[in-house]
């Protein structure tokens, strides 16, 4: 992986690579100035006696030196374990000693929560500190710009990468066991961007945005992608819609990736129409559905097409794009494999499904992960018949786009028939009164399972119960229809903005108890 950031300070060495707004100041590398900082982190990090194949974790907010960080790693053949610091302690302790990593490069910001698991790290001999907020830091920090600038930005010509070494070690949300750590290898993200530019239509020195957690894989693969075109990732630290509108004016930003939820705000901010979004090519959406009448409004808004994104860590992450040609004519479709993934849907024998026939939907490629971390029996039972099991159901269509249907653990069975979470949370979403809704079953006396719904109105909005039901049953079967509705303020969400259902499902589950 390292080698791209060789050749685009080769090819387009003064074109801008990483720009950031910070505290009212634009801040910018160029491509050259990328890969010689990348040099340094890799030579810093020997110097301290990493070893190439040793983990080195890293936490922050998205910025620049994050960037710098997990790049460099890539280059040195360390294996980057990028941490959620939205997790509490418990799970930071567990995957930092679970990959045992040597060195933990940690933004100042979250230095006070780190120095307090720090006695429960087993295996972490090196503490560096990224100065990005100026917030006071523990002694034991080296300070990453410094030991940067101290540091050869000499090619690394002495480290043999092979590609199927580990690149990076990342570890799911862990919503009801421990994380479990996905390994990839250099040679699975190499070829998912390959791949991400011709599907996602991602064009040479093409501009983007990094909103979403640069420690996840999704936006992570889109600025890799960026990069491997010699592109610029506009790095965003947090999601303001009237900001970001500006940024696309001010950066002639092309390529947009953004949550359904992050697109729905643009759309509220007042002047949007007034605004000059020429510049927008592509507008990209995963993790959730997307209503239809936000979608047509944003092709509208923005002229230009949509693409929605699935796939999941194991596969690097990207494995299926619904293409703008269909929403029009179809639902909740994940769409068709991209050219260097083998799509199937699976019965639980083995046995390869026909068109229209519902099973686990399973993927063979180079993104494939290596493995769990340390867990060869869960890698052997993700990877039976010799595909990747994704955990998710589905089916093709007449046209042989792929059809989600839900998680194999968030299907509901109510009063013996099957209910996708995600149709339903679809149509509710559609509701102009919604703005977040996650459907959950919960245990009834008579139907096995209610189907429940938990929404988030928009502020002030008088919607009720019986308006959103009402609304239901004017778009889906009876037994589909949310036996209840409860309004809340929040819904605890992952980084990425999945809501959390697990909790949902214990906090909730008497509720039905007395019928």
């Amino acid at each position: 992986m390292g080698d791209i950031f060789r050749r685009k300070a080769s090819t387009v060495p003064y074109l801008d690579a990483v720009v950031e707004y910070r505290e009212g100041k634009r801040l910018s590398l160029t491509h050259l100035q990328l890969n010689q900082s990348l040099n340094r982190v890799a030579h810093m990090l020997r110097s301290l006696g990493v070893q190439p194949g040793d983990r080195v974790a890293l936490a922050g907010p998205n910025s620049i030196e994050f960037a710098q960080a997990i790049y460099g790693c890539m280059k040195g053949g360390f294996v980057v374990v990028p941490l959620n610091h939205l997790q509490g302690k418990e799970d930071l302790i567990y995957t930092i000693n679970h990959c045992a990593a040597k060195a933990v490069i940690v933004e100042d910001s979250l230095a006070e929560k780190f120095d307090s698991i720090k006695s429960e790290l087993e295996s972490t001999e090196h503490w560096i500190n990224m100065a990005v907020t100026g917030c006071p830091v523990s002694s034991h920090y080296l300070d990453f710009q410094t030991v940067l600038n101290n540091a050869s930005d000499d090619e690394i010509v002495d480290v043999i990468i092979k590609d199927r070494d580990p690149l990076q070690i990342l570890y799911t949300s862990g919503t009801t066991s421990k994380p479990k750590g996905v390994e990839t290898s250099h040679l699975a993200l190499f070829m998912n961007t390959l791949a991400a530019a011709i599907e996602l239509g991602v064009k040479p020195k093409m501009t983007g945005s990094s909103v979403m957690p640069m420690f996840h894989c999704a936006q992570h693969l889109v600025n890799t992608t960026m990069m491997h075109v010699g592109g610029t990732s506009v790095i965003f630290r947090e999601f303001n819609p009237t900001e970001f509108l500006k940024a696309i004016e001010a950066e002639r930003m092309q390529f947009i990736f953004l949550l359904p939820m992050m697109w729905k705000a643009l759309l509220d901010v007042p002047g949007i129409d007034d605004m000059d979004l020429s510049s927008v090519e592509v507008g990209m959406y995963g993790m959730a559905p997307m209503d239809q009448p936000s979608l047509i409004k944003l092709k509208a808004t923005f002229n230009c097409p949509f693409t929605l994104a699935s796939g999941q860590t194991e596969m690097t992450p990207l494995a299926t794009v619904f293409h703008d040609e269909w929403p029009d004519k179809k639902g909740n479709y994940w769409g068709e494999a991209i050219l260097t993934t083998d799509q199937a849907v699976m019965d639980d024998h083995g046995n390869l499904l026909a068109d229209g026939e519902i099973g686990e939907i399973v993927w063979r490629s180079p993104s494939v992960m290596n493995g769990y971390y340390k867990d060869p029996k869960a890698t052997a039972e993700a990877s039976k018949y010799d595909w990747h099991h994704s955990g998710d159901l589905g089916y093709f269509d007449e046209d042989h786009q792929l059809m989600f249907v839900d998680r194999k653990k968030d299907m509901i069975k109510t009063g013996g028939e099957n209910v996708p979470s995600v149709k339903v949370e679809r149509v509710i979403m559609a509701h102009p009164s919604v703005v977040g809704v996650t459907i959950i079953g919960l245990p009834h006396p008579r139907w096995t399972e209610a189907v429940t719904a938990i929404v988030i109105p928009k502020p002030d909005d008088t919607v009720n119960e019986q308006d959103i039901i009402n609304h239901c049953k004017n778009e889906l079967g009876g037994y589909e229809v949310p036996k209840r509705v409860i309004f809340v303020d929040d819904i605890k969400k992952t980084a990425t903005g999945k809501f959390l259902k697990a909790p949902l499902r214990e906090q909730y589950e008497d509720l039905y108890a007395n019928e």
